[in-house]
């Protein structure tokens, strides 16, 4: 009898292992193979945390509550948005991995942290097989070059964006003030010149540029008209002061901040500076430079063609007492486009949802709906489509902009139906003058020179920016000091590395 019992019970208990067992295989097999890890939601939806850039939204909820509802009909997924503000991302962005945060999906590009973090381990590594099996519209929309100019070390930490852009700055003036003081066209460094410091003599409460370098950007916000376009130089990387010649074949980088050209730009800014070109409290300036324009206290701000093609269309849209025009000081330089890497999306290292993330981004740059959705927000609210690949803004559009889904550009963008005729002359012009240079693809390893960085970094906020922005009375003492601080800050041996690296680079070419 005792022996009936002992077997009952251990029948029973096999079936209710059974049953633990095949529960639990039920809800993994609801997460695509990648465990349970649903966050608590009791009917297997697996929620996803994603970090873009910029101030989150106000009608945030309300446009993301009708993404989640796609997301999780078509993939049983929700995804919960943190924003990183433009204020302080490039402080915050790099210590939430240093952490080990729990995130899934994050914004990244070339000027945000792509190859650092790809190379310490901050991305998961994207095969082929991964790509084809859970972002398949992705891979097949996606040119191989796009993949290839991507990779790091032969390795893919992201998945681009698919839409080039071309890289050029520039302005965006007050074309009616041009005109009232009966100023020469903006078309050159000294044109521009005349009209900031013409507009800030003149126009009480306006300063000639806007500029806010409070964001932990290490150089002049002209630095990218006036130093690198100007010269046709590239910077190497934004956190150091290395550039090269577009066209020298042998790809010598040098020190920009020991150059004659730069020693004359500072002549140059300290004049703009000392005639109002600026807010004296620019260092610490926190201020959007849209906003600083649409409500007259600056003349002139500098972004890329698409960006002020599109803040132009909504000037003439909302501020029909203030004309205002497109700008280029460096019309007949080479022009460059960018690489795949201008703007992307990555899967954060640590997420237990691989195969889910992936999921998302496709969606995101592939299904017409949900791409609409996180680019344009409501229809009828934010905005109303145009056909299939135009759109006008809503009464509420600016309720949901401003942030880094650039992300996943792709064919599916609209553009704005008011889009200005000039922007779109400018950039056919300049598709026919795009240079291809030896080093464009090329991304530098900073690994084994991240103390020397990270000093050199904080020389260039210290030293360089208060320079750039004519705030050192002494131009010469002041370049001096910051060439030697660098100096201190180990700026050779970073030198060293980097053109060895370039060297290889362009052997192996």
């Amino acid at each position: 009898m005792k022996h009936k019992k002992r077997n009952a019970m251990l029948l029973l208990v096999i079936v209710l292992l059974l049953s633990t067992l095949i529960s639990a295989c039920g809800g993994k097999n609801g997460n695509s193979g990648e465990g349970n890890g649903t966050d608590g939601a009791n009917d297997g939806t697996v929620k996803l945390k994603m970090l873009l850039l910029g101030a989150k939204p106000a009608d945030y909820d309300e446009v993301f509550g009708e993404v989640n509802k796609l997301l999780k009909k078509k993939i049983n997924t929700t995804v919960d948005v943190e924003f990183l503000d433009w204020s302080d991302w490039s402080q915050k962005y790099p210590l939430r991995f240093a952490a080990k945060d729990d995130f899934d999906l994050v914004y990244t590009a070339n000027w945000a942290f792509y190859s650092n973090q790809a190379l310490n381990g901050g991305f998961y590594e994207l095969t082929d097989e991964l790509l084809k099996s859970y972002a398949p519209m992705t891979w097949k929309a996606m040119p191989k070059l796009s993949w290839d100019q991507a990779k790091i070390k032969g390795k893919l930490h992201m998945v681009p964006n698919n839409n080039q852009e071309i890289m050029d700055k520039v302005l965006l003036i007050r074309e009616d003030l041009r005109k009232k003081y009966n100023l020469e066209p903006v078309t050159s460094p000294e044109t521009f010149a005349a009209y900031a410091k013409t507009i800030s003599k003149n126009e009480k409460g306006m300063s000639g540029f806007a500029a806010a370098a409070g964001g932990g950007y290490k150089w002049n916000e002209l630095d990218n008209v006036l130093l690198e376009q100007y010269n046709e130089w590239k910077l190497v990387d934004p956190n150091i002061p290395f550039a090269y010649k577009l066209d020298d074949a042998t790809g010598k980088v040098f020190n920009v901040y020991d150059t004659p050209e730069f020693k004359k730009l500072l002549i140059y800014y300290k004049d703009l500076a000392d005639n109002g070109g600026w807010s004296k409290n620019v260092v610490n300036s926190k201020n959007d430079v849209w906003q600083e324009m649409k409500a007259g206290k600056a003349a002139s701000y500098k972004r890329n063609l698409g960006s002020v093609g599109f803040d132009l269309a909504e000037a003439r849209r909302t501020l029909p007492d203030a004309d205002m025009a497109i700008a280029d000081l460096t019309p007949n330089q080479k022009k460059t486009a960018s690489i795949s890497t201008q703007n992307g999306m990555a899967v954060h290292a640590t997420t237990k949802h691989v195969e889910r993330s992936l999921m998302v981004i496709d969606l995101l740059q592939n299904d017409k709906q949900i791409h609409d959705l996180t680019m344009y927000g409501i229809t009828g609210k934010h905005y109303e489509p145009v056909g299939d690949d135009k759109f006008k803004p809503g009464a509420s559009q600016a309720n949901f902009t401003g942030f880094s889904y650039w992300g996943w550009n792709s064919a599916l963008n609209r553009t704005d139906a008011s889009y200005p005729q000039e922007a779109t002359n400018m950039e056919a012009d300049w598709k026919k003058k795009i240079y291809h240079y030896p080093l464009e693809t090329f991304v530098f390893d900073d690994q084994k020179v991240k103390n020397e960085m990270a000093s050199i970094g904080n020389v260039m906020l210290r030293y360089g920016v208060p320079l750039e922005y004519g705030l050192v009375p002494d131009l010469e003492k002041g370049q001096a000091e910051l060439i030697k601080q660098l100096k201190v800050a180990g700026i050779d041996k970073v030198q060293a590395e980097l053109q060895s690296q370039i060297d290889a680079f362009l052997a192996g070419k």
